[in-house]
């Protein structure tokens, strides 16, 4: 086994068409996790081009490609999952069978360790680092879009009901409802920055549009349309303006949710919810076999998912006092982060401290 380590701009055409081509062929081989668009060659490429010490390794056996790893690496060798924090599908690109050690891929990369926080299933050289495991949930559609709405309908019928009446009084009230599931308007991308940017501060949280380069990155996504990763703008309108919008990118198999924002001088409609409906029609009708809404636990998630996948987070080490150093500092932060998520009676207070926190921001 040989592994060579290339900046983004250095790995071969030939390279790049046999990582795609790999994904391609992941959901026939048994391997569905692989065929998530943030696996993909694109969104590394796209995350080189906005930050410093992106690197790919390429594991080949008989001169053939068999593994892609990218990561991000410090000068120290912490290294981390490509777009961590980000990125809602992380791990290594390999074909069916292949079998990897992680320490050795470590130290072929330069790395002491590597975090991730999104391990797909089936990484089971990194899983021996996971810290814990989470529930990402989906919606499957691979059946069609009326067979996963009557499915919404036996197990939540309310819900059902109410979004699609308000989708109906929205048109009523405000004008004609229309869905476009891939607008390429980069004026709607603007606006939907903003009001994602808008519910950051509102709601308390990390703005993460304030950083230019997670703004660039998107920007650039928007215009990518890869075979096995595309950027996917999909907006509700209503009377002729945008009231609801989602960014996220598609492969052949997978949606991957990842920005929806509404206007919310329209929220008592559920413009949010209403579009994420129409959004499992589009990509029925597109032969998506289905949207996987991130990890991260959110009632309108509960609500429309049909299963769960399960991602980890963690990280794999060699011996080494830089890793040890990483793990000492990191360990308390994510152990105290995941168990205010975990337990309501924590989060509820912790999630109304920081929106009143943001309300406060916004009236200054």
């Amino acid at each position: 086994m040989d592994i060579g380590v290339y900046h983004p701009g250095d790995l071969t055409a030939a390279d790049r068409a046999a990582w795609t081509a790999m994904q391609a062929q992941a959901h026939l081989l048994g391997a569905p996790e692989l065929a998530n668009p943030f696996l993909a060659p694109e969104f590394t490429l796209a995350i080189g081009r906005c930050r410093r010490g992106v690197r790919i390794a390429v594991v080949r056996e008989e001169g053939e490609p068999v593994a892609f790893f990218p990561f991000q690496r410090t000068r120290l060798g912490v290294g981390r999952a490509i777009g961590l924090g980000l990125s809602d599908s992380q791990g290594l690109m390999h074909r069916p069978g292949f079998q990897w050690d992680a320490r050795e891929l470590l130290r072929a990369c330069g790395l002491t360790v590597w975090e991730f926080d999104h391990l797909v299933e089936g990484q089971k050289p990194f899983e021996v680092g996971a810290r814990g495991s989470f529930p990402s949930p989906v919606i499957d559609v691979e059946q069609g879009f009326e067979a996963y709405l009557a499915q919404l309908r036996t197990r939540s019928p309310k819900f059902t009901r109410t979004t699609l009446a308000k989708e109906r009084k929205l048109g009523r009230d405000v004008g004609e409802v229309r869905y476009v599931h891939d607008e390429r308007d980069p004026a709607v991308l603007r606006t939907l920055i903003g009001w994602k940017s808008a519910q950051y501060r509102r709601t308390g949280r990390s703005d993460r549009f304030a950083h230019a380069w997670i703004t660039h990155l998107v920007e650039q996504l928007f215009h990518t349309r890869g075979a096995s990763c595309a950027g996917l703008l999909s907006v509700l309108y209503c009377g002729g303006r945008p009231v609801a919008a989602h960014f996220g990118l598609r492969s052949e198999r997978v949606l991957a949710c990842w920005f929806p924002a509404y206007d919310t001088a329209f929220a008592k409609y559920s413009p949010g919810l209403v579009l994420h409906l129409r959004m499992a029609e589009g990509a029925a009708a597109q032969g998506v076999a289905y949207l996987d809404l991130g990890r991260g636990e959110k009632e309108y998630k509960d609500s429309l998912k049909t299963r769960d996948l399960s991602v980890s987070e963690g990280w794999v080490t060699r011996r080494h006092p830089v890793a040890f150093g990483h793990q000492a500092r990191r360990a308390p932060i994510r152990a105290l982060r995941n168990t205010v998520l975990s337990r309501p009676e924590l989060f509820g207070p912790a999630d109304r401290l920081l929106k009143r926190l943001g309300s406060i921001r916004a009236k200054n």
